[in-house]
């Protein structure tokens, strides 16, 4: 039974109190029996059939017996007169969803109240039919609903709409038969049976392009007056226009119009839709985005909350991409800081992030600080997120930016807001080596009191990494120590780790580190004690002058030869015997691809601790270990540079394959990442076959295939290629992937003994200037360019031609170089008709350059641009001038 609705107490207001508390199935299958009274009171009815209700919606199952049980007796409540019981049967009839059988019993009642003068039970009546019924009585049914469409109340109207939209999933050449009516709908002055008959007519037609097209072009004219179908016409108009977008040769957009005609509309979720569907056009200009931005600026100080969040969440995510087209809002936003809905002031706060000016940081920073402690930990970690990218931005403002993330992390907060917090400081000082000694400390003092065990060992192993390179090691070491006193078991075995890194590369310290270990010879837990004992024998406690050599250092502190997962998987097939374990029976062969799988749209990879040092090096690598293991191309030196992978087939197919490029000084090595996606074949001997006709400084010198692909598992084949040394050679390669072919018995497993051979072609692979350079950026662009000298300093003027806008004209030059935009200026400030753009990178051979570009651009839209590069060799600044002027 439920439980009566119970008064709150004043002492426990946080409770919740619902009058479905403690029902039963089975009790209310026993009260559902009132159904059958012969005097029925309708009260009663309505509560029961709302407890049932309630049990299906929280996943109470019926068995067959039961569920018939209760639609009959429901059925017997057609007798009632009562309009409120009458809408509770419908419910319970939908919801229970009898079977073919069971139908044809309400079908007739349900028929008739169709056709009932009372218009509620019309609309509900149509709603359950549609329901519950085949295609079969739908015929039956049609004329009716047809009328139904076209029906003078808009209630009856809209449920025959919302039924054709149901429908559509389950009986659509039904539906499809009802344009002329819906149509006729569309133009209704009801505003909701106009959106649902738009909503209708545009599901008929979506499958045919050109069909939408011309709805769209006879609707924007100005016969739509719902707000709600005006919506829904703004987002079929983007929809156009996006498909469109490659088939305009104009350059102008359709239907742009209209869109900036509906932020004049009067009712504001028209306004904010059109706002929206301006800002997310691919490739919108600052003069398209102006009338949008002016119109959601007025909606910034608007009185009511749901305007001013949906107007600043249209522009955080316009930030992202057009920060200077949102500055002119920033004075709007920044009096949101204070606003009482902490979603708004956290959007308004993380746009300003990205919006603001160097010379803003600190005042924003004050605004921050009275702001944190008001808001959830998840709202925290996004503003700590757009610190982060501020900082990275305007790298001399790292002082204010890490004195800030230093205090914060001293306050309350969760794992996740903490790790957040770390990670941004642990990136600062990786990209900002003005940064390092004082985000060390911070650090330092946070493991001091770290209630978070897997934090405490990250920073502990990145102290150890980072530390020793410092100009005071020294100083960190009793931090480091106070763990081994102070903290379980787990983190002393990673600060003894530590302690043995400084050890080993600060060899003044070595001795004091010495007697630090031996105390941890007594420690009470087993790692940590084999740990100490480890080090100390390794790196020659008895002797502390001897230096550690470098490849004692590599075998305490190196990374693994063969990969973690494989090495996982030897372990556990590993059975105990009278022989050992062996590392080297372990499969250096990556089985999957870590390194080539593609990122989910939107993600962004995660960065800090957990992740590598610095991302290409540490993907250098990764790959270089692996090429190493490979006796074919264990010669070809040290890997300069590995691509990201390209694409070489399209998504579906039957076969998977990406490449990345590995570049070394005098080769270049193709790795191919196959996939088989047909579970009913295995591939054997699979090779690629690369000509390189149009590639004339390549000679193809070793190729690897692999000897078995079975279903939905990676693997790798290779080709390599000689070219002159140091030379930046470029190329196009033609691709075929052959392999034999044998069928696979699902049931067993086993493949067939006999193959086929086969082929299957791939897509063009080029190589070109921009894989011969580094992305490695500088943190202050002036003090490396006058460090640098003009002693191969090389200038020169060149004409880019007619371009869209200056971003595109820059973008294509960063993309043909290949190199890290510096300092923010890869942003181009709205209506601006020049724009300088800085650019750091390490060509091969490891040559540090650095280039200025300056862009302008006249009225006719030409294009010219000034290309200053220094280097620290001559022979490269002439290339980077060769590599635009062929370019």
């Amino acid at each position: 039974m439920a439980q009566p609705f119970m008064k709150k107490d004043d002492d426990d207001e946080e409770a919740d109190y619902s009058p479905f508390l403690g029902i039963e199935k089975g009790a209310v299958l026993q009260e559902a029996r009132v159904f059958n009274d012969p005097q029925l009171d309708p009260r009663r009815c309505s509560q029961v059939i709302t407890k049932l209700l309630y049990l299906l919606n929280q996943g109470e199952t019926f068995t067959k017996t039961e569920a018939t049980e209760v639609f009959f007796a429901v059925t017997k409540l057609f007798q009632s007169r009562d309009i409120g019981l009458r809408r509770m049967v419908y419910l319970m009839i939908k919801e229970i969803s009898p079977s073919a059988d069971e139908v044809i019993i309400v079908t007739s009642s349900l028929m008739k109240d169709m056709n009932s003068k009372t218009d509620m039970y019309r609309a509900n009546a149509i709603r359950v039919l549609c329901r519950i019924t085949d295609g079969t009585l739908l015929t039956q049914i049609e004329r009716y609903l047809k009328q139904a469409i076209v029906d003078k109340n808009p209630v009856v109207a809209s449920a025959a709409l919302v039924s054709g939209i149901h429908l559509l999933q389950t009986n659509p050449e039904i539906v499809k038969r009802w344009s002329n009516e819906v149509q006729e709908a569309v133009q209704s002055r009801a505003a909701l049976v106009q959106f649902h008959a738009l909503a209708v007519l545009h599901q008929i037609r979506q499958n045919d392009r050109l069909a939408v097209s011309k709805l769209v072009t006879s609707l924007t004219r100005g016969s739509v007056r719902s707000p709600l179908a005006q919506c829904l016409l703004i987002r079929y108009t983007s929809q156009v226009i996006h498909e469109s977008a490659g088939n305009s040769q104009t350059g102008e957009r359709p239907f742009f119009d209209y869109l900036e005609s509906c932020l004049r509309h009067k009712a504001e979720m028209v306004i904010l839709e059109a706002a929206r569907a301006i800002t997310e056009l691919n490739g919108v200009t600052s003069r398209e985005l102006t009338p949008a931005i002016t119109v959601l600026q007025l909606f910034l100080s608007s009185s009511k909350p749901v305007l001013r969040f949906a107007a600043v969440r249209t522009l955080n995510k316009v930030a992202m991409t057009h920060p200077m087209a949102v500055t002119n809002c920033n004075i709007d936003m920044e009096s949101l800081i204070s606003d009482q809905n902490r979603s708004i002031a956290t959007l308004a706060i993380t746009t300003l992030l990205k919006t603001g000016n160097e010379s803003s940081v600190d005042r924003l920073m004050k605004q921050i600080t009275n702001f944190m402690s008001d808001i959830a930990d998840e709202f925290k970690i996004v503003v700590v997120e757009a610190i982060r990218s501020l900082c990275l931005k305007f790298p001399l403002k790292y002082r204010s930016l890490m004195n800030f993330l230093s205090n914060i992390l001293r306050e309350e907060g969760g794992f996740e807001y903490k790790k957040a917090i770390i990670d941004s400081i642990v990136i600062l000082i990786r990209d900002i080596p003005e940064a390092k000694e004082s985000g060390l400390l911070h650090l330092c003092e946070f493991i001091e009191d770290c209630e978070f065990t897997y934090l405490s060992t990250q920073i502990l192993h990145f102290l150890g990494i980072e530390g020793p390179k410092t100009s005071d090691p020294s100083k960190y070491i009793r931090y480091i120590y106070n763990r081994v006193h102070l903290e379980n078991a787990t983190v002393r075995a990673s600060a003894v780790s530590t302690l043995a890194k400084f050890g080993a590369m600060v060899e003044s310290l070595k001795p004091r580190i010495f007697v630090l270990l031996r105390r941890c010879l007594f420690d009470s837990d087993d790692e940590v004690r084999d740990r100490a004992t480890l080090y100390l024998n390794t790196l020659g406690c008895d002797d502390s002058e001897v230096e550690t050599s470098a490849s004692t250092n590599e075998f305490l502190f190196g990374s693994l030869e063969v990969p973690l997962a494989n090495l996982e998987t030897s372990l556990k097939n590993y059975e105990p015997s009278d022989e050992s374990f062996d590392i080297n029976s372990v499969p250096k062969e990556i089985k999957s691809q870590p390194l080539a799988e593609k990122k989910a749209p939107g993600k962004k990879p995660t960065a800090g601790l957990a992740a590598p040092p610095s991302g290409p090096a540490t993907t250098v690598d990764a790959y270089e270990r692996l090429l190493s293991s490979i006796a074919e191309f264990s010669s070809f030196g040290k890997l300069f540079k590995s691509s990201a992978p390209v694409e070489l087939t399209e998504a579906g197919t039957e076969y998977a394959v990406n490449v990345v490029k590995h570049i070394f000084d005098s080769h270049v090595l193709f790795q191919y990442n196959c996939t088989n996606t047909i579970p009913e074949v295995l591939l054997e001997n699979v090779a690629v076959i690369v000509d390189s006709s149009d590639a004339e400084e390549f000679s193809e010198v070793a190729s690897k295939p692999l000897r078995s692909l079975p279903y939905d598992s990676p693997g790798q084949t290779f080709v390599a290629f000689e070219k002159p040394d140091g030379v930046p050679a470029v190329g196009k390669f033609s691709n075929m992937l052959k392999f034999i072919v044998k069928e696979v018995d699902l049931p067993t497993g086993e493949a067939e003994e006999d193959g086929v051979e086969d082929e299957y072609q791939l897509e063009d692979l080029e190589v070109v200037a921009a894989d011969y350079m580094l992305k490695v950026g500088v943190s202050n662009f002036r003090n490396a360019w006058e460090s640098m000298g003009a002693d191969f300093e090389r200038v020169d003027e060149y004409g880019l031609g007619s371009r869209e806008s200056l971003t595109e004209a820059m973008n294509a030059v960063i993309d043909l170089l290949g190199m890290q935009p510096c300092e923010g200026t890869e942003v181009v400030p709205s209506n601006s008709r020049s724009h300088s753009c800085l650019l750091s990178g390490v060509y091969i051979g490891n040559v540090k350059v650095l280039v200025r570009l300056s862009f302008g651009i006249d009225g006719q839209r030409d294009v010219a641009m000034k290309l200053a590069v220094r280097s620290e060799d001559e022979s490269v600044s002439d290339a980077i001038h060769e590599i635009v002027a062929s370019g």
